[in-house]
């Protein structure tokens, strides 16, 4: 008898968490707007669903016990496998040695910075966007670090078109399947500006240019870069300069799945870096250093949108491999 009793709580119990499942399920693609082509594409997408809401409740287990400082949920890019979100989602790219001269590198100064700095509360920062299934972060993240500049010079916060970027910056880039954060300010410097978003949207796919002069928001003069792999370096020109771009290396699951905390992990290169993001500022919590990132996932990733990301912690993630700053 004891046996039994054992075995049907055993099955009450497997049928309440598959009840839980169902109504999990549901949630997730009424909140997402989820559609599926066919049942066999939704049974799939179930698959890839309930395998990450696994890893999710695993490490979130290990969190509570101390053992991250970070934790994981459910976004809209739940129900992808991890190399179906790295093809989509990531698209920087590395620049090798350059044929032009080298670009003016930014003086550090480690004296008188400030302990925190957001540049979200000073104005400099447009609210996140969404780059869709287009490998466009790096239009994203030169988008961003432009309009911090832009709204420095002049006072005018403008949100800049990142699609003017993905059809016209053919100077080197791909468009959606990927670029680089220098060649979208060489693009912008020869084109002599980037339209506003206002007046070209975003569309997460490649179009013909039909960029215009007429409603140019913001130009550039070029760009200078960050001492590469100084996190100090990074941090004096946020202090002093405003949003930075750089590139990270997004591949780890935990990295599509981040949910909040102050991300750290052992599985990041700091020399392969695949995704463009914008350092908007720096500080601390619990005595523990961080990045604030904004990136370009929309606001169900993250922490709305942006990450902690764990600062003096060996250069996490290539955080201060490649830091860019447009010059304005």
């Amino acid at each position: 008898m004891l046996r039994l009793g054992v075995l049907l709580s055993l099955l009450v119990s497997i049928s309440c968490s598959r009840i839980d499942l169902d109504q999990d399920w549901e949630r997730f693609k009424s909140q997402h707007q989820k559609a599926y082509i066919s049942d066999v594409d939704a049974a799939n997408r179930r698959a890839l669903w309930e395998d990450n809401v696994g890893v999710i409740e695993s490490h979130n287990l290990e969190a509570d016990l101390g053992q991250h400082t970070y934790r994981l949920g459910q976004n809209r890019y739940t129900d992808m496998s991890h190399e179906e979100f790295l093809q989509l989602m990531t698209g920087h790219k590395q620049m090798g040695i350059r044929d032009d001269p080298s670009p003016v590198v930014l003086n550090a100064s480690s004296t008188d910075l400030p302990d925190t700095v957001d540049w979200r509360e000073d104005g400099y920062v447009t609210n996140v966007k969404d780059q869709g299934e287009c490998g466009s972060c790096w239009a994203f993240s030169a988008a961003c670090s432009l309009e911090g500049q832009h709204y420095r010079k002049t006072g005018r916060l403008v949100s800049l078109s990142e699609q003017n970027l993905v059809d016209c910056a053919r100077n080197g880039n791909y468009g959606c399947e990927g670029g680089y954060i220098e060649l979208a300010f060489d693009y912008i410097r020869q084109n002599k500006g980037i339209d506003t978003e206002e007046s070209y949207p975003y569309v997460a796919k490649q179009k013909d240019c039909n960029f215009s002069q007429e409603n140019v928001g913001a130009t550039d003069a070029g760009f200078a870069v960050v001492i590469s792999e100084s996190e100090d370096a990074l941090k004096s020109a946020v202090a002093l300069e405003g949003p930075i771009s750089v590139a990270i290396d997004a591949s780890s699951r935990s990295f599509m799945l981040y949910k909040s905390g102050i991300f750290s992990s052992s599985k990041c290169s700091s020399k392969k870096l695949n995704h463009a993001v914008t350092v908007v500022g720096y500080g601390a919590q619990k005595k523990q250093e961080y990045w604030l990132l904004k990136n370009s996932w929309s606001t169900t990733w993250g922490e709305d949108g942006y990450m902690f990301m764990a600062r003096n912690d060996g250069n996490m993630c290539g955080v201060a491999t490649e830091g860019i700053l447009p010059l304005v």
